[in-house]
């Protein structure tokens, strides 16, 4: 999409004008992502299809790689890890000083709500960064 010629001189419009451009070029992001998702989403549902083809190929011929005229079909392992018990994990992290395994990371809703509830807390090497943004609401 094109920038409104009104966009470009902003400075020059009213308020109520700038937040009925905000609100256009929303609304047409918006149908953008709309459509990229579901296109993108039966693109997807195609891909998983010809996987599982593939996977079934693999299977029966008992090989972990094919080569094709097209490209190398490779048929490789994912794991994933994780823990329904936490507490158990912690323990185990600790005791074993184990903590790459854990990701480096603060929750940004629980630390906000943390130190609004704990202004006299603040832990060593905290780091923040705070700015203004818009939010435009549609008029009813």
């Amino acid at each position: 999409m094109e920038l409104d010629a009104d966009v470009m001189r902003a400075e020059e419009i009213s308020s109520d004008k700038l937040a009925e451009i905000y609100i256009k070029i929303r609304d047409s992001r918006a149908e953008l992502k709309e459509q990229y998702e579901g296109q993108d989403s039966a693109l997807k549902e195609q891909l998983d299809v010809v996987a599982d083809k593939m996977l079934s190929i693999c299977h029966l011929q008992n090989a972990d790689s094919i080569k094709t005229k097209a490209g190398t079909i490779i048929r490789k392992i994912d794991t994933r890890y994780w823990t329904s018990d936490w507490e158990s994990m912690y323990k185990f992290v600790e005791e074993n000083d184990a903590f790459p395994l854990l990701e480096k990371r603060l929750h940004q809703t629980n630390m906000r709500q943390f130190l609004e509830e704990n202004p006299d807390l603040l832990p060593a090497g905290l780091m923040t960064d705070s700015k203004y943004s818009i939010v435009v609401r549609r008029s009813k």
